[in-house]
């Protein structure tokens, strides 16, 4: 017979404010033997389907907690389980309707679950139920989302983490553009070798499939039953935009219209960095306030102007007016910025009346240029506690005196940030907000607003010819200032119909809900800065729309009702944004090149005529090292050693590894140059530390850079930065390269027609780098650099008479000394 458990109310909230994760269960005895992942995306909007399939293997009642990571920016429109062939399906509600059926069910005692923030992008949503011995379960979790399109991609991130091996694991993302699918790359932390056999990627000019099907000998960790399928799996993609008037698509009398304008001229921008050094920013806030203006310091153009006012009781300017961006006075900011300090009140009102001024001043004396626009940058944590404090007051202050002539950008630092007072101030004057994490990375996480193109797709959707069109992104603020443009298209009404019609990529009228979507985005956006007259008409549109296409939004909650025997209630509540030799000669290289052999020489000195590698000089002795192991394989990391040296692999010689110290360096050095291979690598040595400080590789096809330090990576793609860690799991594919790193922190580069690179991390005396070569064969007659030029006229002399462990090494017209 079987156990009589409590009934369960699930009250799920939607957390209010990106790509998606599979649930994981974690209990002893209950078995995920199917965890599936389908997410169909048709012109950027995507349905995801989370669908896990549990089975009691106990012979006892047991908990099984079904835990799913989702999307900030996604809306939940169902959650159901299937419990002894009974489907029980969740329902929407008003959320005050739904939160007084909770309310009641709290009264009673009865526990509580919570959707909890998880990071900067993810929320988690969690359901518990019991499960009786033998009986199987299903959950299924639908929610939808928009794709933003960023730096020129839209990203669908799925994170996965079924924490145990699971017999039928698969993921399915189909792709339908009609407009054409210009780049698709995938992108995982978990992904091994012997994983990636597991994925496959099919694509055509509209469409694409990528799916994961991992066998479980293939989940399984080395020497173990674990899973490594534990992370995020990425798909970058975008669309073909050979139309200025962009793209229009029809589905059902409902159209949605894209457009992201190229070849638009730039536009100069005049902005007032606005800095908050108060005590409140002390310790990590005051210094990633640093980290991020030196970023937006460095993305300036040399025909913008800028100026810094920084604050705590009293506002300072750097500068008595705005100074041009040009490469001094970017370096004098940067020096001026390393030293803020914190200390003191905050008096955000006294010293945004001095920007405004600023401006103003600037503009009446005509010292901005014709056809430039105007911004105001603030960084604080957005707590006032000098001069006004009222947020209400200072918002108003703020709109009165910028009065639609500038925009007004806020980055709010820490987890007890003001949000919700910097949001409604940014957004009363046409900005945006953002929220900077208190991560090592803050750079990362923003970019200067791009005035000087429409950088964010914009775009509209509608409904027929009756309903004010949303905007599909929000365009930079400050385009508006720019001259008139025009865009004209027609569309044929069935010719774009016919598109939609392949239910394989299509979900129940995508382009109608898409319109919900929208309009609901939208609706609850503009509540943030509307009056409360206006707030109340906003609300209970949205909200109208909420339940009428099911979405779990901030306003509108989903319960659950489940049969366990006695009551119990969860509910999930959104958690909003708003909480708390000489100079000349080859320099000393801490890197190390895995080859196979035993026999090495070191250079010891060099003399000779004139060649197109760095001149000659005194080199360092050497003493004789181990073998080490071929790059890429175990061990991956090289044993400690003494010197730093370069271990070169020399072609067509019967001596296969040279080591070179290189003795003195001033700046930054090329170390390998091949045009022909469109490969380049550079890298700073620091002497005293007998490492480099940083190594940076640049591709040419697929343009893509990597740059490498000692506390981590980051890729720049189609003006893109991804930042990793160092010894995470990565495994990235585009077309024409592959990045992957394990555990141990070998980061490798490769293609199958050119040399691989690997960049290691050292972690020994003089913390820095390493750089390792394989498949050196590969590089061409031109290659060149401080250890290129050993890859082409390279000659060995015969041994000394009084010393056969003495060789002379001749280099494009230089000779060096080498000693075994």
């Amino acid at each position: 017979m079987r156990p009589r458990s409590p009934e369960i109310t699930g009250l799920i909230h939607y957390p209010f404010n990106n790509p998606v994760p599979p649930p994981s269960l974690v209990q002893n005895d209950i078995d995920i033997y199917s965890l599936t992942v389908d997410s169909k995306v048709s012109s950027r909007f995507a349905h995801t389907v989370v669908t896990s399939r549990v089975v009691n293997r106990a012979d006892v009642t047991q908990e099984a907690t079904f835990q799913v990571e989702l999307p900030k920016r996604a809306f939940i429109t169902n959650f159901s389980m299937i419990i002894d062939g009974v489907t029980y399906p969740g329902n929407i509600k008003e959320k005050a309707s739904a939160q007084e059926e909770y309310s009641a069910a709290v009264a009673r005692g009865e526990s509580a679950g919570l959707v909890k923030a998880t990071g900067r992008k993810m929320e988690q949503f969690q359901v518990s139920v019991n499960v009786a011995p033998s009986a199987k379960v299903t959950f299924e979790l639908v929610y939808e989302e928009l794709l933003k399109r960023h730096l020129g991609a839209y990203e669908l991130l799925l994170k996965v983490q079924p924490q145990q091996l699971v017999k039928h694991l698969q993921m399915d993302i189909h792709i339908f553009e009609p407009q054409g699918i210009s780049l698709l790359e995938t992108e995982s932390t978990f992904m091994t070798n012997e994983l990636a056999h597991a994925l496959t990627i099919s694509q055509n000019e509209t469409k694409a499939h990528i799916r994961f099907k991992p066998t479980l000998s293939q989940q399984k960790s080395p020497g173990g039953e674990d899973t490594v399928v534990n992370g995020n799996f990425i798909i970058h993609y975008d669309v073909n935009r050979t139309l200025s008037g962009g793209s229009i698509q029809i589905e059902n009398g409902y159209f949605v219209h894209y457009f992201a304008p190229e070849g638009l001229p730039t536009i100069p921008k005049n902005v007032i960095f606005v800095i908050d050094k108060s005590g409140s920013m002390s310790g990590k806030k005051i210094q990633q306030t640093r980290e991020a203006l030196i970023k937006i310091l460095d993305d300036l153009s040399p025909r913008d102007q800028f100026n810094l006012i920084s604050f705590s009781r009293e506002a300072t300017q750097w500068k008595p007016s705005l100074v041009p961006a040009s490469a001094e006075n970017v370096n004098q900011a940067r020096s001026y910025v390393s030293h803020l300090q914190a200390q003191g009140g905050t008096n955000i009102n006294g010293a945004m009346m001095t920007a405004v001024q600023l401006l103003t001043n600037a503009n009446r004396q005509e010292l901005l240029p014709a056809g430039s626009v105007s911004l105001i940058i603030l960084l604080t944590d957005g707590d006032p506690t000098v001069g006004e404090t009222n947020p209400a007051k200072i918002q108003k202050n703020v709109q009165e005196a910028i009065a639609d002539q500038y925009s007004l950008f806020c980055l709010g630092f820490g987890f007890d940030v003001s949000y919700a007072f910097l949001e409604k101030l940014a957004l009363d004057n046409g900005g945006l907000a953002r929220r900077i994490y208190e991560d090592s990375d803050s750079a990362l996480q923003l970019e200067v607003p791009k005035c000087p193109r429409w950088a964010p797709e914009g775009g509209m959707a509608q409904r027929g010819r009756q309903t004010p069109a949303p905007l599909l992104s929000r365009p930079d603020p400050s385009f508006q200032h720019m001259q008139n443009i025009t865009f004209q298209m027609e569309s044929s009404v069935a010719e774009k119909e016919g598109e939609f019609q392949s239910p394989k990529y299509i979900f129940h009228s995508f382009m109608e809900r898409l319109w919900a979507y929208l309009t609901i985005q939208q609706l609850l956006e503009k509540m943030i800065s509307a009056s409360d007259a206006e707030k109340q008409a906003l609300e209970t549109r949205a909200l109208n729309l909420s339940l009428q296409y099911s979405f779990v939004t901030p306003l509108t909650s989903m319960v659950v009702t489940k049969p366990e025997g006695k009551e119990q209630s969860e509910v999930a509540e959104k958690p909003v944004e708003t909480g708390g030799c000489e100079s000349k000669t080859p320099a000393s290289l801490a890197a190390q090149f895995h080859t196979t052999g035993d026999r090495r020489f070191r250079l010891t000195g060099g003399k000779g005529g004139e060649g197109r590698g760095p001149p000659s000089g005194p080199l360092p002795a050497l003493t004789s090292q181990p073998a080490l192991p071929a790059l890429g394989t175990a061990p991956a990391v090289p044993a400690p050693i003494q010197a730093p040296p370069v271990i070169l692999t020399l072609p067509g010689q019967s001596v296969n590894r040279l080591c070179v110290d290189i003795k003195h360096s001033q700046g930054p050095m090329t170390l390998l140059s091949d045009p022909d291979q469109g490969i380049e690598v550079r890298g700073q040595y620091e002497t005293e530390k007998a490492q480099f400080s940083w190594i940076e590789v640049t591709f040419k096809n697929p343009q893509l850079q990597v740059r490498a330090s000692p506390e981590h990576v980051v890729v720049t793609r189609n003006r893109r930065n991804s930042a990793y860690k160092w010894k995470g799991t990565l495994f990235s594919v585009i077309p024409g390269l592959s990045m992957t790193m394990d555990k141990a922190g070998l980061l490798l580069l490769s293609s199958p027609d050119k040399v691989t690179i690997g960049l290691l991390p050292w972690d020994g005396p003089g913390k820095g780098l390493r750089l390792l070569l394989q498949d050196t064969d590969r590089f061409s007659s031109h290659v060149g650099g401080t250890l290129g030029q050993f890859y082409q006229d390279v000659l060995w002399g015969p041994p000394a008479a009084a010393d056969d462990s003495r060789r002379t090494l001749s280099v494009q017209g230089h000779d060096y000394s080498a000693t075994r």
